[in-house]
This record gives C-alpha cells, structure tokens and sequence, in this order.
C-alpha cells in the first residue's frame, strides 16, 4: 500500500493522510458495490490491500461516519461526496481515482479491473 499511497501523494500533490483516507473510501466503496469476487481478487493482488480494508493500515478516519454513505447505498456518488469532504477537488479525485485504477490494473490486470468498472454505474464518469 505504500507504494499506491506514495504515487497518489506525488500525482495528485495531497499529504499522506488524505491519500491514506482516500484511499480507504475508495476500497470501502469497491468492496461493497463491486462484484466480490473480482474485487476480492484485486484487492489479494495488491499488498497490504486487504489489512488497510479490515482498517489494520490507513482508513483510520473512516469508522461509522467515513462509511456512513456506502452503507446507505448511495453507490459512486456517495464515494464521491466522501472524497470531497476529506479535502479533495474534483481534479485531485479523479487523479486519485485513476492511480488507484492504473495500480490495481499492474497488480491484478486490465481485464478484472475493467470488468469492476463497468458493473458499478456512474464509476466509469470518474475513471
């Protein structure tokens, strides 16, 4: 994770604690509105992806609030509106989004990872 940590603080120019929050939206977000078993096998595919999930790294932020609008259901534009409430414009999501999407992709392949996308509606407008 620090890796993809280090990459999105260097793109997208945020401090280690927003990229880390970030982060953890975005994992939360896949977990629950993705298809689990390919977003299982990305998240495996990618170091230390699964203990930052379980809140063992990182997304230390997140608890009931940072979750609270994954859990009612409000798909990528709930994700969305948790990444601008860490601090992020809407360019700094995008490229957050995008070096989690291109990570993921060298980690697990194109293909799992384009498949993710498709079956969530609106993530392809972010991506």
């Amino acid at each position: 994770m620090e890796e993809l940590i280090n990459r999105i603080c260097a793109k997208a120019g945020i401090s280690e604690d927003t990229a880390r929050e970030a982060v953890g939206i975005i994992l939360r977000f896949l977990h629950k509105d993705g298809p689990t078993d390919k977003v299982d096998q990305v998240i495996d595919a990618i170091p230390g992806a699964r203990a930052f999930l379980e809140g063992g790294d990182g997304g230390k932020k997140g608890g009931f609030l940072g979750g609270l609008a994954s859990m009612t259901g409000m798909g990528a534009m709930g994700a969305l509106n948790e990444l601008t409430n860490v601090g992020l414009s809407m360019g700094e999501v995008q490229t957050v989004t995008r070096q989690v999407v291109a990570y993921a992709k060298e980690k697990a392949g194109d293909d799992i990872v384009d498949d993710i996308i498709e079956s969530i509606p609106g993530l392809s407008q972010v991506v």
